[in-house]
């Protein structure tokens, strides 16, 4: 089979294109699965010039994305050219940012997860104290400061430090 993103004649693999449709997928070689999320070979992407102008709109995404990350003089040529409905920028343009927020231990936190309290919190203005050793499940990140994150304890909705949490 022909990868569409680099034209060789491998087998292919499906590959997930995040940041749109639940499903989407390109079946791509092995070589350009490992590259997008390893260290670009500037030589091995010179197939986007075509696969850019591809009509499934995933492998337009893909195209783009990698074009963008080259930052080569001839990549950035094939940008200018390129052509993207509202909808598909949208959705090249949609892709998660790291997160900042760790934990005591340096662990990445990511909206959703388990964390557990490592030490007793008084929670001011709620006239409680969290025990070390409560799970806060499904945290939510406070997009501004990732210090802090947001979990419900004995039914209160509050504000912690996550220098004093771990992930679970």
């Amino acid at each position: 089979m022909t990868c569409p993103l680099c034209a060789s004649d491998a087998p292919l693999s499906a590959f997930p294109v995040p940041g749109g449709p639940a499903d989407a997928s390109v079946d791509i070689c092995a070589t350009c699965a490992a590259q997008i999320d390893g260290t670009p070979d500037e030589n091995h992407w010179r197939g986007l010039a075509s696969s850019m102008w591809s009509e499934d709109v995933a492998v337009q995404v893909l195209s783009a994305r990698m074009l963008k990350r080259l930052g080569t003089p001839w990549a950035q040529d094939l940008l200018d050219q390129l052509y993207l409905d509202e909808d598909t920028q949208v959705w090249v343009d949609n892709v998660a940012a790291a997160s900042q927020h760790k934990d005591a231990n340096g662990a990445t936190l990511e909206q959703g997860d388990t964390v557990v309290l490592i030490k007793d919190l008084p929670v001011k203005g709620a006239g409680f104290t969290a025990k070390r050793g409560t799970a806060v499940r499904g945290i939510s990140l406070v997009p501004d400061n990732p210090e802090h994150i947001e979990g419900r304890v004995e039914g209160q909705r509050i504000v912690i430090l996550t220098q004093f949490v771990k992930k679970k």
